[in-house]
């Protein structure tokens, strides 16, 4: 091998004889930075080499292309995990990752993404690569859904590593992933959300009507004391979630989801019955033995096996939460007052997820239109 004579055609350009005779080029630029050379594949023309000489001197100056490898995706991945688990690191909203989102991304980070990508330099991890994993992680018979929560987590590591300069560009951007099937979110009408709540054992109809009929998760619901319950005032103040993952309770998935909400009238009188048959019991309104919220799973099973037996369709809890707010919007609620009783960040969220449920169909808008005009044209 031998460097090329100093000519400007050839400034940077190393050249070489194969085994056969034939010519190849290389073109090298120095990242001053790194105090390193960077080097591109041999080619067989050297119109090649010396576009690829250009393209790296650009980026360079653009500060897109490094000589300096950087750390590897396990060493980002331990600095993001003990960041996020200690607190150091938190959401784009500077609140603290919830303890589910911990032991979600912990999973799909230390079981997923370190064993395909652990050792690659997080700057030299592309497009390409990620696309031919998420491929994979789908041909191995993964869900569509948990192929997006596992590309989650490799999104989230990378917007925390981009601006602190560990990464360059994110890989995540772009991909294609399965759609698989639509999620089930069944809505309930009226009267069968009665027959649902009717149909449960005492014990657990307030729970149901707290979703179907305030809107409350899950979490929020089973975290429930009845400090914060106002039945004189009609009123329900959301202030903490149980994470039954990490068995504590954990501040609203936002500020907004600390919240005031009424209760109507049909879900005051399952309140009211609850606190009879808890005989007038303080703290939280479903108390398991421990004196913790009740078991969310026990809960479930007993609520489907009571539906199973009269023959009705089961109903999640988060889908009591969309019949929620179908009912408030079928009751003329508008989307911000709605808004703030789901604990929606922004109307926008409610909008996006509700948004075909409010008033204003096309035939509507048309009506409206049509009477404006025909006033104005008079």
């Amino acid at each position: 091998m031998s460097t090329a004579k100093r000519s400007p055609a050839r400034l940077g350009i190393e050249e070489r004889k194969t085994a056969k005779g034939a010519t190849q080029y290389r073109a090298r630029v120095f990242d001053k930075a790194a105090g390193r050379q960077l080097r591109s594949p041999w080619t067989s023309t050297l119109a090649e080499a010396r576009a690829w000489r250009v393209d790296a001197l650009a980026a360079l100056q653009a500060g897109t292309l490094s000589a300096d490898r950087g750390v590897t995706v396990r060493e980002v991945t331990m600095m993001f995990l003990a960041g996020i688990e200690s607190g150091a690191i938190r959401t784009r909203s500077g609140q603290a990752h919830k303890p589910s989102t911990i032991r979600g991304y912990r999973r799909d980070l230390t079981n997923r993404v370190m064993p395909a990508f652990g050792a690659a330099r997080l700057t030299e991890v592309t497009l390409p690569d990620v696309q031919r994993w998420a491929d994979t992680l789908s041909a191995e018979g993964l869900s569509p859904s948990t192929v997006r929560n596992v590309v989650t987590a490799m999104r989230a590591l990378y917007a925390w590593a981009l601006p602190r300069g560990l990464a360059r560009v994110n890989p995540t951007a772009g991909l294609r992933l399965p759609t698989g099937s639509t999620a089930r979110e069944r809505i309930a009408a009226p009267r069968e959300a009665t027959a649902l709540i009717a149909a449960l054992a005492p014990r657990d109809q307030a729970a149901l009507g707290l979703a179907v009929y305030a809107g409350l998760r899950l979490g929020e619901l089973l975290a429930l004391d009845w400090e914060n319950v106002d039945l004189d005032a009609g009123t329900l103040r959301v202030v903490r979630a149980w994470d039954h993952g990490s068995r504590t309770f954990v501040a609203p998935k936002s500020k907004a989801g600390t919240r005031t909400v009424p209760i109507i009238a049909r879900l005051s009188l399952l309140l009211a019955d609850h606190r009879v048959l808890t005989d007038h019991r303080p703290g939280l309104l479903f108390a398991g033995r421990t004196g913790q919220p009740a078991a969310h799973s026990g809960l479930r099973d007993r609520m489907t096996a009571a539906w199973r037996r009269n023959g009705l369709e089961p109903l999640g809890f988060h889908e009591g939460r969309h019949t929620f707010a179908s009912l408030m919007i079928g009751a003329g609620v508008n989307a911000k007052a709605l808004s703030a009783y789901l604990g929606h960040s922004s109307v926008a969220i409610t909008f996006d997820r509700y948004g075909h449920l409010f008033p204003g169909a096309e035939h509507e808008a048309r009506g409206l239109l049509d009477a404006y005009m025909a006033r104005e044209g008079e």
